[in-house]
């Protein structure tokens, strides 16, 4: 058995407008979370002493779903074949063609640039790793992400719901669940059985392992296809024109590129494929509020957050390539679609 310690962050700031200290559930949890020692996290693996039958003999190497992020080749896998967590935490992967390995790290496999460095450390934007804290990853499902509702947002079921009417010309595909955060649309994806493959992906770490500790305690979504990926959303570990949805809840304004990210989401999608997306929406001020000077007020009035209007996320998909813009609002809450041609 393979383990993993968590060491607990005792000190987070918060931002504004989704700091839950009004939430009972929340203040419960905060001091659950603190008062716990250090926990764990376990998974099996059996790389080492399961014996290799002639089946897993021919299927050792084979072409896999996921590509280099250096140089987009498809990955070549050496281990049991699946896109389930039993058999990517027992593989290993390599880019045919600059050589660079991947493996699965805790739970989940590592697919970012810099993945296998020592030396090297990528330091992101605060608002990036504020997500990548342990503290904040416990959380954002005993607490923080209910709050979401003061600005509109109708609720994870209702979202769910919304996001599948969109993605229905995309049943039976493979579908990313990009930022994924804990997991929260990953497993419900997953658990529908609309789609061939789930892949949660998200940069942060604590995120990715809290979503499996969810996962683990449903053997119905354990057992299904879905994987767990770290990877960066401006350089997604996946072939051009291969997958075909792409979701990300209530992430465009974490990103620190959202035009960096939608195109690269619409490099991965096949002609037809669908992207849908949750997002803050930014305060309405009138046409002065294009001007340049407003739009750095806004900026510092976000905490660091890129909140954008209705026409800027319509005009960045557009600019990148989509077609089919649609979008439902609700206050400060939007969900888009868009297609790719």
């Amino acid at each position: 058995m393979a383990s993993v310690s968590l060491c607990p962050l005792h000190h987070t700031i918060l931002p504004k407008h989704s700091f839950p200290c009004f939430n009972p559930q929340f203040q419960a949890c905060l001091s659950a979370f603190s008062s716990r020692s250090p926990f764990r996290i376990r998974a099996s693996s059996a790389v080492a002493t399961e014996p290799v039958t002639s089946t897993q003999q021919n299927n050792a190497f084979e072409f896999e779903v996921f590509a280099c992020p250096v140089c987009y080749e498809p990955l070549i896998r050496k281990g049991p074949p699946g896109l389930n967590l039993p058999a990517i935490y027992r593989s290993g992967f390599q880019c045919q063609r600059c050589n660079k390995k991947y493996s699965s790290r805790d739970i989940y496999l590592d697919l970012t640039v810099i993945a296998g460095t020592k030396e090297y450390t990528e330091f992101k934007p605060a608002r990036t790793e504020l997500f990548r804290s342990p503290l904040v990853s416990f959380l954002y499902e005993r607490g923080w992400r209910q709050n979401f509702n003061r600005s509109g947002f109708p609720g994870p079921d209702e979202e769910f719901k919304m996001a599948l009417e969109y993605f229905k010309p995309a049943e039976g595909g493979l579908l990313v669940d990009v930022s994924c955060g804990s997991g929260l649309f990953s497993r419900k994806f997953a658990e529908s059985g609309t789609y061939s493959g789930v892949i949660a992906l998200d940069f942060s770490e604590n995120m990715l392992r809290q979503c499996y500790d969810f996962i683990k305690k449903d053997d119905n979504i354990l057992n299904s296809n879905i994987a767990l990926v770290r990877a960066d959303v401006s350089r997604l570990p996946f072939s051009s024109g291969t997958v075909d949805a792409v979701h990300a809840g209530a992430a465009l304004h974490c990103w620190p590129s959202p035009s960096n990210a939608v195109a690269e989401i619409t490099r991965i999608l096949r002609s037809g494929g669908i992207f849908v997306g949750t997002t803050f929406l930014a305060p309405r001020f009138g046409d002065s509020f294009r001007s340049e000077i407003y739009r750095n007020l806004r900026q510092l009035a976000s905490n660091g957050y890129g909140y954008l209007t209705e026409k800027e996320i319509e005009d960045l998909c557009i600019s990148c390539g989509l077609i089919n813009y649609t979008s439902k609002v609700q206050q400060s809450f939007i969900m888009f679609s868009a297609q790719k041609a």
